[in-house]
C-alpha cells in the first residue's frame, strides 16, 4: 500500500508539473469591452456586448491550437464621455495587460481612442460606432472598424427613400460626431439623387423632450424628418413624433441609424412601415438564428443588435489573426494578419474581409419594419427590401482621405 501511495504521489506530481509548464507556456491574450452600461446605448451595446465577446472566446476556445492562449474578458462603462474613455482605455493599456478594446458607444469616444491605441500598438476593434472617419482622416493600422459606418447607413437608407420619392428633407440630429457624420454623408446622397435638404436643428444627447425639434421638422414642410441620433434618443423621438401627428400629417419619419433593440422598445404599432439599413438580423439563416437564439438564452430573452453580432465576429476574427501571429503584443501585426486572412466567410455576417483602412466589408440590408400581424415570434420584426453586396455598401477605398491607402 506504502508503495502504491508513493507511485500515486509520483503521478499527481507529474500531472501537476505537466499542467504548471502548460500554463506557462499559454500566451495571455486580455479584451476588453468599453461599451455604455448604463446610459442610452446600452441596449444596443452594454452587457450584450460584453456577453457577446465571450461567447466568441468560448467558441475559438474549441478551435485546434487554442490551448496555447489564456484569453480574459474584461469589461467597463465608458459613461458616454470621450475623456473617461480614453482614461479607462489608458489605465488598461498602462497597468492591466489589454491588448485590445472591443464596443467603444459613440464615435467621439471612438476618435479619442484610436491615436491611443496607434501610440500604445494596441488594437481598437469598432464595433458601436458610426463616424465614417475612422476609416478616412482618423484611420490607424491599429484600427478595425467592424459592424458599419455613416457612409453605408446612409446610402443604403437615403438612397432607397429618395429614389422612391422623397425628395425633401429636415434633419433632427444629435449634436455629436455620430450625429454630424450622420446627416453629413446622408445629405450627400440626398442632394446627388436630385433632393433637397431644407433644414436641419441639433439637439443634445439623451434629451427628454423633442418638441421643439419635432415642430421645426414639421413647420419645415419637408417630406422626409430624418433622425440622425441613435439608441434612446432615436426611440423617444419616434415616440414623440407619433404623439404630436407627424406621420398622420403626411411627412414620413427616417431613423437613419436604428436597431433591433429600438424596434422592440417602441412596439411593432409604433415602428412599422419603418425602413432602416442594418449590418445583421439575427433570423437571416441558419447560422444566425443559431446564433440569436444562444444569445437570447444569456441575455434575458434578448435578441442580439447588429453592434453585439459585431462585438462576437470582430473578437472572432481578431482571435484567430493572433493565432496565426503567436502573440497579441504587436498590435499592428495583429491588424495585418486580420487583413491577410483574405475574404472569409464569418458566420453573422457572410463574406467578409478587412481592407486597409481598417474598414471592414459585408454585405449590408435595407429592410422594413413588419406590421404586428406579419410578426410570426419574439424578435421577427424585419423584412428584407434588399441585399447591398459589400463592395457596394461601403465608401470606395480611393475616396476614403485615409492616410495609409497609398
Amino acid at each position: 500500500m506504502a508503495a502504491f501511495r508513493n507511485l500515486l504521489s509520483s503521478a499527481v506530481a507529474s500531472v501537476c508539473m505537466v499542467t504548471a509548464s502548460a500554463a506557462l507556456a499559454q500566451t495571455s491574450v486580455k479584451l476588453g469591452v468599453l461599451a455604455d452600461m448604463s446610459g442610452i446605448f446600452s441596449d444596443i451595446g452594454g452587457m450584450g456586448a460584453a456577453e457577446a465577446t465571450r461567447m466568441a472566446v468560448e467558441d475559438f476556445n474549441k478551435l485546434p491550437g487554442s490551448d496555447k492562449f489564456k484569453i480574459e474578458v474584461v469589461s467597463a462603462d465608458a459613461l458616454n464621455k470621450p475623456d473617461v474613455a480614453r482614461g479607462i482605455a489608458r489605465k488598461w493599456f498602462d497597468t492591466e495587460n489589454v491588448d485590445a478594446v472591443v464596443d467603444l458607444p459613440t464615435s467621439a469616444i471612438s476618435l479619442a481612442i484610436a491615436p491611443l491605441v496607434q501610440e500604445q500598438n494596441k488594437v481598437a476593434l469598432f464595433t458601436a460606432s458610426g463616424t465614417s472617419d475612422l476609416t478616412g482622416k482618423s484611420c490607424t493600422p491599429n484600427s478595425v472598424h467592424w459592424t458599419y459606418d455613416t457612409w453605408a447607413l446612409s446610402h443604403g437608407t437615403a438612397d432607397a427613400i429618395t429614389k422612391a420619392g422623397g425628395k425633401t428633407w429636415f434633419f433632427v440630429t444629435a449634436d455629436f460626431a455620430l450625429g454630424h457624420s450622420l446627416e453629413r454623408d446622408a445629405s450627400a446622397v440626398v442632394n446627388a439623387n436630385g433632393g433637397k435638404v431644407v433644414g436641419s436643428v441639433k439637439h443634445p444627447t439623451d434629451s427628454n423632450d423633442f418638441a421643439s425639434f419635432l415642430l421645426q421638422a414639421q413647420a419645415s414642410r419637408a417630406e422626409i424628418i430624418a433622425l440622425a441620433n441613435a439608441g434612446g434618443d432615436t426611440i423617444k423621438a419616434i415616440k414623440q413624433a407619433s404623439e404630436f401627428g407627424i406621420i398622420q400629417g403626411g411627412q414620413k419619419l427616417a431613423g437613419m441609424l436604428l436597431f433591433i433593440s429600438d424596434i422592440h422598445s417602441l412596439g411593432l404599432k409604433t415602428a412599422q412601415g419603418l425602413q432602416l439599413t442594418t449590418a445583421f438580423y439575427w433570423d437571416l439563416n441558419d447560422k444566425t438564428r443559431s446564433f440569436g437564439e444562444r444569445f437570447a438564452a444569456r441575455n434575458n430573452g434578448r435578441y442580439p443588435s447588429m453592434n453585439q453580432a459585431g462585438a462576437y465576429s470582430a473578437t472572432l476574427a481578431y482571435l484567430t489573426a493572433v493565432a496565426k501571429v503567436g502573440s497579441p503584443r504587436d498590435g499592428a501585426a495583429v491588424v495585418k494578419a486580420m487583413r491577410e486572412l483574405g475574404t472569409f466567410d464569418d458566420p453573422l455576417f457572410g463574406k467578409t474581409s478587412l481592407r486597409e483602412d481598417g474598414r471592414v466589408l459585408h454585405d449590408m440590408m435595407l429592410v422594413q419594419v413588419k406590421t404586428p400581424g406579419e410578426s410570426k415570434k419574439p424578435y421577427d420584426y424585419y423584412r428584407i427590401v434588399s441585399t447591398i453586396p459589400a463592395e457596394a455598401a461601403f465608401r470606395p477605398l480611393k475616396d476614403g482621405g485615409c492616410p495609409l491607402v497609398k
